[in-house]
């Protein structure tokens, strides 16, 4: 059997581990060949690949980014490409695909079924937020990131009595800001799923200040936004809301964090600082726990496959690794309001 691996979407801790389980098990249990589409589907569209080997493969394990290259090529946006794309599986003669990524490039997958093309899917994405898992790959390895960079923004913020707010990533779903926040023992934490009052916010820093708390950390999620219209406005303006949009139709997102620390510092009178994680939460080495995950999946995804189990995608559930379909796996997930409000709740303020 011909299979192909492609990584879409944004990179992430434990792609390469991915990658490495797939050609293991693909060569050396089913002496299968393996192609890397390189860029995502750019690579399909273009016909653009290189050969995958054990000998190739073998020390991605701790190696952040992906081998193949990744994009938000999506090929669906222009007539024709969809076209293309089934030309270069036949061209190549690829029997299946693995497609590693989140909901847009697995929603591709799931589309190109109904053109016949055989796909099983693998979850990625540090946003957490695809519902058919518990757990994407690149999840732990960004929180841990984020929890590391909050201490050290708390001992700053401690050393100046500063509040400083710290933006993570999370466009509708707001795991990473919840579970570092928790983690990290902040003060406050903005989430997307729950629109903020920020003179709410403002006054429990005024009460932490005249309780001999002089400093406070804020971590709020991209897609976090502010409960009232005039804020929400202004909050566009600021550049939170603006932006080009991609091949699947996102709007760019950043800039709530430096919103939120201007208006702080302006109703509250304290001197407040913004961060902005960005990328850093993508990249780098994952943890053991994500090497692990990564290597499960892998593993089943390339059984899939030869089991003819295509639609699916291969996820994390009650400890076990399951195949789920791609139409009920790439439903969004959002933050379990019952973990935010009985848990996170009690520690802020």
């Amino acid at each position: 059997m011909r299979i192909g691996i492609l990584t879409g979407g944004g990179d992430c801790p434990g792609l390469n581990a991915a990658i490495r389980a797939c050609v293991f098990t693909a060569r050396l249990t089913y002496d299968d060949d393996v192609l890397g589409f390189l860029d995502g589907w750019r690579g399909v569209l273009e016909g653009n690949f290189v050969t995958l080997n054990v000998e190739e493969t073998q020390d991605l394990l701790p190696a952040g980014g992906t081998i193949l290259g990744t994009s938000r090529t999506n090929p669906f946006a222009k007539p024709g490409d969809v076209d293309r794309v089934l030309a270069s599986l036949a061209q190549y003669e690829v029997d299946a695909l693995v497609a590693i990524g989140g909901e847009d490039t697995l929603g591709v997958a799931e589309r190109l079924g109904s053109f016949n093309v055989r796909a099983v899917g693998i979850p990625k994405t540090i946003d957490n937020d695809l519902s058919g898992t518990e757990v994407s790959f690149g999840f732990v390895t960004a929180v841990q990131t984020a929890t590391e960079a909050i201490d050290r923004l708390r001992t700053t913020a401690e050393s100046h009595h500063r509040v400083i707010v710290c933006e993570v990533m999370g466009r509708h779903a707001g795991w990473i800001a919840t579970y570092a926040g928790i983690a990290s023992g902040v003060a406050e934490i903005l989430i997307p799923e729950v629109p903020f009052d920020l003179e709410a916010v403002c006054e429990r820093i005024r009460r932490r200040y005249a309780g001999g708390h002089l400093s406070s950390i804020v971590v709020a999620s991209e897609g976090a936004l502010p409960r009232e219209d005039r804020e929400l406005d202004s909050a566009k303006q600021a550049g939170t809301n603006v932006g080009a949009l991609d091949a699947f139709g996102h709007i760019r997102l950043g800039g709530i964090g430096v919103w939120l620390a201007e208006e702080i510092e302006h109703r509250t009178g304290y001197e407040c600082r913004a961060t902005m994680l960005g990328h850093i939460q993508r990249g780098g080495s994952p943890t053991a726990y994500d090497r692990v995950l990564t290597t499960r999946l892998g593993v089943e995804a390339v059984r899939a496959v030869h089991d003819g189990d295509f639609g699916k995608m291969v996820a994390l559930r009650d400890g076990q690794i399951v195949r789920v379909p791609l139409s009920e796996a790439i439903a969004a997930k959002t933050v379990d309001l019952e973990l935010f409000g009985r848990v996170a709740q009690i520690f802020l303020g």
